[in-house]
């Protein structure tokens, strides 16, 4: 059960309710990790969501980024992010196998999706300056350093949300990874 105030999002109004109401408009519904962000903190929300549209428009593609996103979700343990994602992933074309694979933090089939899911588990399961080597390896699998960059901040959006969503213990609006 959501341990934070979350609106009905049918009752906001105002900048909170456009932006609502655009969150529906592009998914079906209001997500409840995003209801829960904008109930507390519209600006944040927004943020959140410009994020997102500016890594839509990065050179990462959407298997990339998905990519990103179940590997950090499954370090950093989020439940709600791993079942959102799930669906996610699979609609950026991922088998079930696959979706285990990056979970588990390697995808052996592709050596360039591969390095990259690697490059964000290492960067998040590790503290203090990122070794040469890791950066070095990502290069070296055919990422630029805008890409790099703009990893790096698709892992802070993904962990940003699973540290949401891992204080809220947000309610699944998902299906339940398995």
């Amino acid at each position: 059960m959501n341990r934070l105030h979350t609106l009905d999002t049918h009752q906001a109004s105002g900048e909170l309710g456009q932006m609502f109401a655009a969150i529906k408009s592009a998914v079906g519904k209001v997500p409840n990790a995003y209801a829960t962000i904008g109930s507390n903190a519209p600006a944040v929300l927004g943020h959140v969501l410009a994020t997102g549209a500016l890594l839509k428009q990065s050179s990462l593609s959407d298997r990339e980024l998905e990519a990103i996103n179940l590997s950090v979700s499954e370090v950093s343990g989020c439940d709600y992010c791993l079942a959102a994602h799930s669906l996610t992933g699979k609609m950026a074309g991922y088998s079930a196998a696959q979706i285990r694979q990056l979970r588990d933090g390697a995808y052996p089939e592709d050596a360039r999706l591969d390095a990259l899911v690697k490059f964000a588990v290492r960067l998040v399961r590790t503290s203090g300056t990122l070794p040469a080597a890791a950066v070095e390896e990502l290069c070296a699998a055919g990422y630029t350093d805008t890409q790099v960059i703009e990893a790096v901040m698709a892992v802070s959006a993904i962990l940003f949300t699973n540290m949401v969503n891992r204080v809220n213990d947000t309610v699944l609006d998902f299906p339940k990874a398995a």
